[in-house]
């Protein structure tokens, strides 16, 4: 098993930036890929951004790139996710996942979930 703890969010206005973290322990051997998903209220739960464990391939939805940015600490289990130029549209519920397989933007594969962490950007 793995496990996921998120941590971060909070309220900022737009424009303003929050760093989110996500801290794996366990299994952590089993892990190919990372990934943050967020989930606004009424609304799917959609990809953000994925990184693979080696750190060396990162992902994007076209959403966030440019503002966001994903990145893997090894020595300390973490991915981080650096969310600059936020707008009232990145409201959401933010989800660390992980991923025992190549990288995927369907949050249907993830086999591993954190507990996730409100993210608020006020107009």
């Amino acid at each position: 098993q793995v496990q996921l703890v998120e941590s971060g969010g909070g309220l900022v206005q737009a424009g303003g930036s929050l760093r989110l973290s996500c801290v794996a322990s366990g299994r952590t051997f089993s892990i190919y890929a990372m990934a943050w998903f967020r989930q606004a209220p009424g609304k799917e739960r959609e990809f953000v951004a994925a990184v693979r464990w080696s750190g060396l391939s990162t992902y994007y939805a076209d959403s966030v790139k440019g503002r966001f940015t994903i990145s893997r600490d090894n020595a300390k289990n973490t991915v981080a996710l650096q969310m600059d130029s936020l707008k009232p549209d990145d409201t959401a519920v933010y989800y660390c996942a992980a991923k025992k397989s190549y990288y995927s933007a369907s949050y249907r594969e993830y086999d591993y979930w954190g507990q996730g962490t409100q993210v608020t950007v006020s107009s």
